[in-house]
């Protein structure tokens, strides 16, 4: 069998050299796939500082930077940090390259929310992941996340080849897990009043997507 050539960098790296810097801020902060359909960024509360989880090019940071919440992201793929310091630091937002497992052990800062729009928490270990996220929060704190809704039967961690079947193999792992198996896991993980849901797609029988909220 040949050696493996894919690692989690090299797969961002290459979606975000397919992905428009072009954004409007105004409309920019949601947690479903579906422009202006389901909650929006008051899933975070009154948090007056905010981390994202694999911000990716940084346009859910720069929205709430813009507003006044003192917001940072942390994405595993150079290309998406450069590109997003290179537009919405201006606004204030700031953002960090690394994994984001190796970023909240290595921090002592704490904020009122962390959240993740189909980001790091879909693509990370939640045993891993969770604890570190409780830790990280200011007491009262909150976690938000999303992420598609789970292939009926499919639980734990799922394979995905990037850009199709066709050339190198690219890929990197998601986590599956329904509504009541997230709530488990954010319970054990210490997280208090953890609610989960599947939003329906604003069309019937497309997909949806699981959104998470649980506090410290």
């Amino acid at each position: 069998m040949a050696n493996p050539t894919s690692t989690v960098t090299e797969y961002w790296d290459r979606y975000a050299s397919g992905v428009s810097a072009e954004s409007d801020l105004d409309t920019a902060f949601g947690w479903t796939q579906w422009d202006g359909h389901g909650p929006g960024r008051e899933l975070l509360g009154d948090a007056g500082s905010a981390l994202e989880l694999g911000c990716g090019r940084g346009v859910e940071v720069a929205a709430l930077a813009r507003s006044g919440v003192k917001t940072e992201g942390v994405d595993v793929s150079l290309v998406q940090v450069e590109q997003a310091r290179e537009q919405w630091e201006p606004l204030g937002a700031r953002f960090h390259h690394g994994d984001v497992i190796e970023f909240l052990r290595g921090t002592e800062q704490r904020w009122d929310a962390i959240y993740s729009v189909w980001g790091a928490v879909w693509f990370t270990n939640p045993h891993l992941l969770l604890p570190l996220v409780r830790e990280r929060l200011e007491p009262g704190g909150r976690l938000v996340f999303s992420h598609a809704e789970p292939v009926p039967g499919s639980s734990g961690p799922q394979g995905m080849y990037g850009g199709g079947f066709k050339g190198r193999r690219v890929w990197l792992h998601q986590w599956a897990a329904a509504p009541g198996e997230w709530e488990e896991l954010l319970r054990a993980a210490g997280f208090e009043h953890a609610q989960v849901w599947v939003e329906p797609a604003p069309e019937l029988d497309h997909v949806g997507t699981l959104i998470g909220v649980a506090h410290r």
